[in-house]
């Protein structure tokens, strides 16, 4: 009996298996399937991005292709795609955060690191340009992930169990940050407790009492319903999120050159349209969350000392890492 069970288990574990190494597979006709995962629902402004990226590629590329899109984290988190498409294993392209490259790249994280951007106008023309150029290479040099394009617009702010509206309110706050040193560091210079804890252990966290506050973008806090936990909503505006989009380079160069060609300028656009989506949505439901009483926004009163606090840390860093020339190409745009 026990041998009759392995001969039935066998094939179907080889099965799974095969399912999660299969990337860019080819079915019998030659037509080739991509790949892709998301940690939120189809309602998300990511997972719409890697929507419209497969469209792009369908219409640009002009013959047949498949997709297969994972959807509410059935392939793991960001840091579990990244580590797929380095690897070349179960994941083609995702939306990634710049804190879960940091392995490959020290510098990495910089495109995330809290008060970089004047405001959106600046966002928008740094990503526009090549002031990123450095990082994007070393990422693709070092851990074999392609950034074709930007996605993110989202502007960050401190998310609490009770009001944060000053330097001496925020002092001592134990707060979530995501796991890349510069995010620790920052919060650190602007007097709060940081904690480095996984983003699907925020609300519990909160719940429990672990930690007081996170950080993060509307449409985040309503996705994890955050505001069921830490209704208390400080506008830092300390980021304008920078979520690079990322396709496996083991994946991309064994797809023809014209399915190539189809993946960059499709991943350029789907980028821009994502961001368009998001920072179009993210002071609108801001808004209507406060509105239907389920957070409460608070100014935060002394953003200039934030800003002082950070800026030799951000410097520092920036050293550190071998960035400063990116830094500084980052600060002269206009």
């Amino acid at each position: 009996m026990k041998l009759c069970k392995r001969r039935f288990l066998l094939p179907a574990f080889l099965s799974i298996v095969s399912a999660l190494l299969c990337v860019a597979c080819s079915d019998r006709d030659g037509t080739i399937t991509l790949r892709g995962a998301s940690q939120f629902d189809g309602d998300h402004s990511y997972t719409q991005t890697l929507k419209k990226f497969q469209e792009l590629v369908q219409e640009y590329y002009g013959k047949p292709i498949n997709f297969e899109l994972y959807e509410n984290s059935e392939l793991g988190l960001e840091k579990d795609y990244f580590a797929y498409m380095s690897q070349g294993l179960s994941v083609d392209y995702a939306i990634v955060s710049p804190s879960h490259m940091s392995t490959f790249s020290k510098a990495a994280p910089l495109m995330d690191m809290p008060f970089l951007f004047r405001d959106s106008e600046h966002w928008k023309k740094v990503l526009d340009g090549d002031a990123l150029k450095p990082i994007v290479e070393e990422i693709n040099e070092k851990a074999d992930v392609r950034i074709v394009g930007y996605a993110g617009g989202g502007k960050r702010h401190l998310i609490a169990n009770k009001p944060i509206r000053n330097m001496a309110e925020l002092k001592g706050l134990n707060i979530r940050v995501m796991g890349a040193p510069i995010q620790t560091k920052i919060f650190q210079a602007i007097s709060a407790a940081p904690t480095v804890i996984a983003y699907n252990e925020i609300y519990n966290a909160i719940q429990t009492g672990v930690i007081e506050a996170a950080e993060n973008e509307a449409t985040g806090i309503q996705q994890m319903k955050f505001y069921e936990v830490s209704p208390e909503i400080s506008l830092t505006q300390h980021a304008i999120t920078i979520r690079p989009f990322c396709f496996s380079g083991k994946t991309f160069r064994r797809l023809p050159e014209d399915l190539q060609a189809a993946i960059l300028k499709a991943g350029r656009e789907a980028g821009a349209h994502g961001r368009r989506i998001e920072s179009d949505l993210d002071a609108t439901l801001m808004a209507q969350m406060e509105d239907e009483g389920k957070l409460k926004t608070h100014t935060f009163e002394e953003r200039g000392a934030l800003l002082r606090l950070a800026k030799p840390v951000k410097e520092a860093y920036a050293a550190e890492v071998g960035a400063s020339d990116v830094l500084a190409q980052v600060n002269s745009v206009k």
